[in-house]
């Protein structure tokens, strides 16, 4: 009998997408708030609340990366699908309405 066959499954194929430790498109958003905040401000308050706000979304996003990397693309389909699957304790509970392209 012949070994089923097996396929190897590089382990860069599957890591997520990362920048800085954060999500990708968060840690650009508050790259770009911040630098947006600093240069419209254009003064000191305006420097010390951009670093402030770079900082601290990037201690969040890093924190955010190291437990979920997917956490924010999960966030948004529990979202998306909030009104359908909303949460029901009781057997009787008024179910909601198929979106209405799902017809």
């Amino acid at each position: 009998m012949d070994k089923p066959r097996e396929i190897l499954i590089h382990q860069s194929a599957n890591r997520p997408n990362l920048l800085l430790g954060g999500d990708r498109e968060l840690v650009l958003l508050a790259a770009m708030l911040s630098a947006s905040l600093i240069f419209v401000i254009a003064s000191w308050w305006g420097i010390l609340s951009g670093a402030l706000l770079w900082v601290v979304a990037m201690g969040v996003s890093k924190r955010m990366g190291k437990a979920d990397p997917m956490l924010r693309r999960v966030y948004v389909r529990h979202v998306k699908y909030q009104p359908f699957y909303s949460a029901k304790s009781f057997i009787r509970s008024r179910t909601s309405e198929l979106p209405p392209r799902w017809g």
